[in-house]
């Protein structure tokens, strides 16, 4: 389990952050005692002091002091471990140094990004690299995306099982109960400015399979809008546009592109969010669909920027342990396949998403990049949780109390039953 010639197992980067802490709480509590820990950042005292509030059995964890900017001492800290995984964020702003020091080593690395300007620039300039060292950088291993991502990879494996045929219309409705990270609004700050300066920008962000690592070998069936209108199902559900949609479903596709299409080569796969049933169902989806357009030109206005700094989390900053608590998220995710077969998979948590089911997430996602390398797939370079980690990463979420589970569903007189 433990490799001799690297001297720790896994790396926590960014461990004095307020994801990074909730990350090291995880790890303290499930790593197994043998697991070889060390927390990372840019201040020794606050590394300490991190270190000082987990259980016992973590007082012992080496500190390491290394710098977003700093390239030696991040050669170092990546040619000392098996696995890194990183919470320091905007990745497009601190994170490709780290992605360069790992790909070149030879070591693993997890990420929480949900930028897609950081994973398309990260895979164009480290991917070769890493498949030529071995290293799997697997990045979007939060909330984005690894409930979608597996969930279409459970989809696929269950309709192969079954000889179903290839997934053909999949669409994701998630709920949730949690807070905006302060995180995810810097980085989609970042991504607006970005968007202002580049046509280029605008270009990727735009395209549907900006993330294929084959542009020109895609389909061109067109996809579901990553903004679609309010919508009221058969259920009396009304949807609306999913903040993360524009992300995760870029993330799905490049998965579906690095095995081969093996979901299908004909995969439509769009995401919404419910918000309700009557009329304040309706009501809240015209305001999420208005909020989702107006927030970017808000970002991008310096006078309402300035009272979105005010209003939104800064970053570094996140909820009461007792919200946290509070917090849930439910993703079910219906899938069509070719020959007319319906299914559909659910992927369920206790715990603010973007926060305490994130950190699980990633925390079993180091994990199994430091311990299980003999049982995850035999990919290297730049990877999805499903092209990266797949069932391994599925397994370890069940153990640790997530929801990933496949149903087929039947025809009935009220609809379709699993």
């Amino acid at each position: 389990m433990t490799s001799p010639e690297r001297e720790h197992d896994l790396v926590l980067h960014g461990a004095t952050g307020f994801v990074g802490r909730l990350v090291a709480a995880h790890l303290a509590e499930h790593a197994p005692p043998a697991a070889r820990i060390a927390l990372a950042g840019r201040s020794r005292a606050r590394l300490a002091e991190v270190r000082a509030g987990l259980p016992a059995r973590a007082h012992d964890w080496p500190l390491l002091v290394a710098d977003a900017h700093d390239d030696a001492s991040l050669a170092a800290l990546a040619g000392a471990t098996r696995a890194v995984v990183t919470t320091v964020g905007p990745y497009a702003r601190h994170g490709l140094p780290l992605v360069e020091a790992c790909a070149r080593a030879g070591t693993h690395y997890a990420d929480l990004t949900g930028e897609v300007l950081f994973v398309r620039e990260a895979a164009d300039r480290f991917d070769a690299v890493a498949r030529r060292t071995g290293a799997r950088l697997v990045h979007a291993c939060g909330y984005d995306s690894v409930p979608s991502d597996l969930s279409v990879l459970l989809l696929h494996r269950r309709c192969a099982a079954d000889d179903a045929g290839a997934l053909s219309e999949v669409r994701l409705v998630a709920t949730a109960r949690g807070g905006l990270s302060g995180g995810t609004v810097e980085s989609m700050r970042g991504v607006v400015e970005e968007a202002l300066r580049s046509p280029d920008a605008r270009r990727v962000l735009a395209d549907p399979f900006s993330l294929s690592p084959d542009r020109a070998a895609e389909t061109s069936v067109p996809q579901p809008s990553d903004a679609p209108a309010p919508h009221r199902g058969p259920d009396g559900r009304w949807t609306a546009p999913f903040l993360m949609a524009s992300f995760n479903s870029r993330v799905v596709r490049r998965s579906n592109a690095l095995q081969g299409w093996a979901y299908g080569r004909s995969l439509r796969y769009g995401e919404v969010m419910g918000v309700g049933r009557g009329v304040r169902g309706a009501v809240a989806a015209a305001g999420v669909t208005a909020a989702r357009g107006l927030l970017p030109a808000a970002m991008a206005f310096p006078p309402t920027r300035a009272l979105l700094d005010r209003a939104l989390p800064a970053p570094g900053a996140g909820p009461s342990e007792e919200t946290r608590a509070r917090g849930w998220f439910r993703m079910q995710t219906d899938a069509i396949t070719t020959s007319g077969r319906r299914y559909r998979a659910v992927a369920a948590a206790q715990g603010d998403p973007g926060y305490a089911a994130t950190a699980v997430m990633i925390g079993e996602a180091g994990l199994a990049l430091a311990l299980d390398t003999d049982r995850l797939p035999d990919r290297a370079g730049s990877l999805t949780p499903a092209t990266g980690l797949g069932d391994v990463l599925v397994d370890r979420l069940r153990a640790a109390g997530h929801t990933y589970d496949v149903v087929e569903l039947r025809r009935v007189s009220a609809g379709w039953r699993a």
